[in-house]
C-alpha cells in the first residue's frame, strides 16, 4: 500500500494552469498510471499536444471549456463528461468559461510531467 499526504502533492504550473501530480514517480511506486488535478483559469489553454505512447482519460469535475483536437477541431467539455484519447491523439484545452475549471487527468503508461510546465508548487 502507498499512502500520499496531501503535504506531499506538488503542483507543476504554467500561466494560468497548476497540476497538481496526485500519484507520479516522483512520489509513487507505480509504473502502471500518472494522475493529475489540472486547474485552469477562466482564460487560461493547454496547447494541443499529442502522447506517442501513453493514453489518457479526462473527467471533468468543475467548470467548462473546450477540448482542443486535430484538424483545428473544438469540442464541448464540462463538468461529468469524461474523454479518452488514444497513443498519439491530439488534444488540449481552452477554459472558456467564467470560472476555474478542473479535470482529472489518468494517463497510462505513466509520464513524468514536469518537462511540459514552467514552474513548481
Amino acid at each position: 500500500m502507498e499512502f500520499i499526504p496531501a503535504e506531499e502533492i506538488k503542483g507543476l504550473t504554467n500561466p494560468g494552469v497548476v497540476s497538481r501530480q496526485l500519484l507520479n514517480p516522483d512520489h509513487s511506486e507505480s509504473r502502471r498510471v500518472t494522475i493529475t488535478e489540472v486547474h485552469l483559469e477562466p482564460g487560461a489553454c493547454q496547447p494541443r499536444h499529442t502522447h506517442a505512447a501513453s493514453e489518457q482519460i479526462w473527467y471533468a469535475t468543475k467548470g467548462c471549456g473546450k477540448l482542443l483536437l486535430g484538424e483545428d477541431a473544438e469540442k464541448d467539455f464540462r463538468a461529468g463528461d469524461v474523454v479518452r484519447f488514444a497513443d498519439g491523439d491530439v488534444h488540449g484545452l481552452r477554459n472558456d468559461g467564467d470560472s476555474e475549471f478542473v479535470y482529472i487527468s489518468v494517463t497510462a503508461p505513466p509520464i513524468h510531467f514536469g518537462y511540459a510546465y514552467q514552474g513548481k508548487e
